[in-house]
């Protein structure tokens, strides 16, 4: 019995390896079909995926551990996934498939995780998804009919600064930075929202300033602000992405190589002046130069990642049978390198690639976007996003320094998973504004008045 369970396990680990393969082709795939019946396919079968890879998550842990609960876990999540899936269908045909399909992988993969670590933890992270889901549902609508929303600018910066400088004032230090805000009992990160609120700020100042240096100069400003006030909390990882979605949008909007040089230049001096400055930032810098050198202190943490990492190889050592509790903060920080330990670096690859697929997808709808305004904002977002997953993955395997960023939609934390579906919920809202543009568009070339060539692109 004990080596028929065993093979089982080891077929399961292997099974859910193929479906993240699969899904992820599909990722892909579904560029190079033209037709909406062909595309429908794609988008089954990785609902099929999903569907599979959720049961076969949740078994493997249920034959580990055999806790009832995991049962009842499993019925609620798949529910939502079917929920979610089906309403936003239903409710907005236009919206993205692909991205929607994404959001719902991702999430899947970080409960399955986040349930392997601690259960407690997977009933809060689940009832904050929920709360957040059903929120995502109605700001597509609100991104369609509330045109005022792109005239709130000082209202977005007004809003990003208060409450950036109330976590400075207010927040306890954890770590050696400022993050977190308790209210009632509960704890939020406002810079988690305020990197949404930042994006539509920075959309509003540059959307109208190509070849105006006082509005240039002015969101700059702004900027910098939003960037020191996270410095002098400590909160070093939304501040590089701050910095680096507003160098994206500035050359989006400007298309001027040498504004964004110098802003490189002005980051990098600012980088060299943070060292010397704060203690905790060159904690990390040595950390990650050498992390082995201080391996009971600083840099366990990072030594136990790649540990992990290493421990894992191409294909895991199966759900529950690594030890990524010995990673501090892995659910937080480090869910990449847990990740790669239990389900291996052919699935960690896989989950790169996803995301990927999802930046690819933001960037694809800010492209075809007409309006200067919502273009930003799609390209803002999806910087931030990026960056996010950079950092993350890039922290735990020590291409660069750990910043403490979660991985978006797949690390445990309210704050972190909550933004993210809003900023998909926000992205889907662009989407559906580009469909309603190209009709509008084909509408306008159909009008039997029309004069010829009036309006044909150049």
């Amino acid at each position: 019995m004990s080596n028929l369970m065993t093979l089982g396990l080891q077929t399961a680990k292997y099974l859910m390896i193929v479906l993240m393969a699969i899904y992820t082709f599909q990722s892909f795939a579904v560029f190079k079909r033209s037709g909406a019946q062909a595309k429908d396919m794609v988008f089954l079968r990785q609902d099929v995926c999903i569907f599979m890879f959720q049961f076969l998550g949740y078994l493997v842990l249920f034959l580990k551990t055999m806790n009832a609960q995991l049962i009842i876990s499993y019925a609620a999540q798949a529910l939502y996934l079917a929920f979610t899936l089906l309403l936003f269908r239903n409710l907005y045909p236009k919206a993205s498939r692909l991205l929607i399909n994404n959001m719902c992988m991702l999430l899947t993969i970080g409960m399955i995780m986040i349930t392997r670590l601690s259960s407690d933890w997977s009933v809060k992270q689940f009832w904050i998804i929920c709360a957040g889901t059903v929120l995502a549902l109605v700001i597509p609508v609100i991104i369609r009919k509330l045109s005022f929303l792109t005239k709130m600018t000082w209202a977005y910066v007004v809003a990003g600064i208060g409450l950036l400088l109330l976590v400075v004032v207010a927040a306890q230090v954890t770590n050696g930075a400022k993050l977190a805000l308790t209210v009632g009992g509960f704890a939020f990160q406002p810079s988690e929202f305020v990197k949404i609120i930042f994006v539509f700020a920075v959309a509003g100042l540059l959307s109208d300033a190509r070849g105006d240096l006082r509005k240039i100069i002015l969101a700059t400003g702004l900027a910098a602000v939003h960037v020191l006030i996270l410095v002098i909390s400590t909160d070093l990882g939304s501040a590089l992405i701050f910095f680096v979605t507003y160098l994206i949008m500035l050359y989006a909007a400007t298309g001027n190589p040498f504004l964004v040089s110098a802003g490189l230049l002005a980051g990098a001096a600012a980088a060299v002046l943070a060292y010397f400055l704060f203690s905790h930032v060159r904690v990390r810098v040595s950390v990650w130069l050498d992390p082995f050198a201080d391996y009971a202190n600083t840099g366990y943490q990072i030594s136990q990642a790649l540990f992990a990492i290493a421990a894992g190889g191409w294909f895991g050592t199966g759900l529950c049978e690594g030890s990524p509790t010995a990673i501090p903060y892995v659910a937080q920080d480090c869910m990449f390198a847990a990740i790669c330990e239990e389900l291996g670096a052919v699935f960690a690859i896989c989950l790169i690639l996803v995301c990927l697929s999802c930046f690819i997808m933001f960037i694809n709808i800010a492209m075809k976007l007409t309006n200067r305004y919502y273009r930003l904002v799609a390209l803002g977002l999806g910087t931030t996003y990026a960056m996010q997953v950079f950092l993350t993955i890039g922290g735990t395997t020590k291409l660069i320094p750990l910043t403490g960023v979660t991985l978006p939609l797949v690390s445990y934390g309210g704050s972190s998973v909550l933004s993210t579906l809003i900023m998909f919920a926000i992205v889907q809202g662009l989407y559906m504004l580009r469909i309603d543009e190209e009709k509008e568009d084909e509408k306008e070339r159909q009008d039997p008045r029309r004069i010829p060539g009036e309006g044909d692109p150049a």
